[in-house]
């Protein structure tokens, strides 16, 4: 049987996370795009290291781009004389410092799984960062086959970065109500993103979506706007102001209103005291739903290692969808006519942002 406890802001996941890896018995194995070397990393790191000396078996995978305050640094060789297995996903150097550099911010482990003892799981849009703690982020732990899912794709992607031959497929139990989907940026590998225009162009009630980065590929802008011309109840929250303003947010703005004309509404959800929403989840007529670390824009789309639990659990999708409801109560709903009836001079920059919104 699956259980799960949803969280709804980082720091609380954090010291349930820290919690279940001072109890480690066999592992402890941690992909993460963004981790930092800061207070809360720091507890985290002390308890693998004290799990570390009692013998077991502790393994860090982390993006060189996402953690890179550690990448290239004496930390990570301590770590390691600490016993703690550490490898960076695709290094920075030399190819960030060559010109043009832009291949090298695409095809990054995006991901962000912790596994204990291939029983208990956490994954979500959850970040390693202090400044973060208070981010409105969808972070999951659970228990059941899908946490050795979850095992088993991180020791693919652990040994896809060490370059080691491939592993052989694993006979596991499955529980059909939960999954861990991973995409790989090539073609027919796009898992997350292929469940989730399956599921747009199954909709026929509703489908709610939240997502920090909103510049989808013309596949998902087609299937979000044929869902709502055909009835269904579409909703999108999405930041007043993400951490990569401006260039993401005109990117998402450019959209408004082909968005509007098809019946989709959208919220924007406040920046309160630095904290901006970062859930990457959504729901579909309460019979499938989606969370983890994908974002909806073409980098993580397309080219980048992404991880979502997708489930056709009741239960879970109605706390989901209870927290969609709340974090859309507290947004402030775009109308139509107002943003139709803008100032053409406000309206240019989001014409121009159009021409590179492949790459944002």
């Amino acid at each position: 049987m699956t259980m799960w406890k949803l969280f709804a802001a980082n720091e609380e996941a954090w010291y349930a996370m820290l919690s279940d890896c001072a109890r480690a018995k066999k592992s402890i194995v941690l992909e993460q795009f963004i981790f930092a070397n800061d207070e809360f990393g720091q507890k985290l790191i002390n308890v693998c290291e004290e799990r570390a000396k009692a013998g077991v078996d502790v393994r860090f995978l982390w993006d060189a781009a996402g953690s890179f305050t550690f990448f290239g640094t004496d930390i990570a060789g301590e770590l390691r004389t600490k016993g703690i297995k550490l490898l960076f996903w695709k290094t920075l150097v030399p190819s960030y410092f060559k010109v043009p550099n832009i291949r090298s911010w695409f095809l990054r482990n995006h991901r962000r799984t912790l596994v204990v003892d291939g029983a208990v799981g956490y994954t979500g849009s959850i970040s390693i960062r202090d400044s973060m703690k208070n981010w409105r982020d969808t972070n999951v732990r659970i228990e059941g086959p899908v946490a050795a899912e979850m095992q088993n794709a991180f020791d693919r992607m652990w040994e896809r970065a060490q370059k080691s031959k491939k592993l052989p497929d694993r006979r596991m139990a499955r529980d059909p109500e939960f999954r861990y989907v991973t995409n790989y940026p090539a073609p027919g590998r796009r898992h997350i993103y292929t469940s989730l225009i399956h599921a747009l162009s199954d909709a026929r009630h509703y489908a709610y979506i939240t997502t920090p980065y909103f510049v989808p590929t013309h596949r998902l802008l087609r299937a979000i706007k044929v869902a709502a011309k055909r009835g269904t109840d579409v909703r999108l929250i999405i930041p007043e102001r993400s951490d990569h303003y401006p260039a993401l947010d005109l990117g998402a703005r450019s959209f408004f209103s082909s968005l509007f004309e098809s019946g989709v509404r959208i919220f924007l959800y406040p920046n309160i005291d630095g904290a901006i929403i970062h859930s990457k989840t959504a729901l579909v007529d309460g019979t499938w739903a989606t969370l983890g670390s994908m974002n909806l824009d073409s980098v993580s789309l397309l080219y980048n290692f992404e991880a979502n639990i997708i489930t056709t659990n009741t239960k879970l999708i109605e706390e989901l969808s209870a927290h969609f409801v709340r974090d859309m109560n507290m947004s402030k709903e775009v109308l139509a006519k107002d943003w139709k009836s803008r100032f053409f001079l406000e309206k240019i920059p989001e014409i121009l942002i159009r021409l590179v919104t492949k790459f944002l």
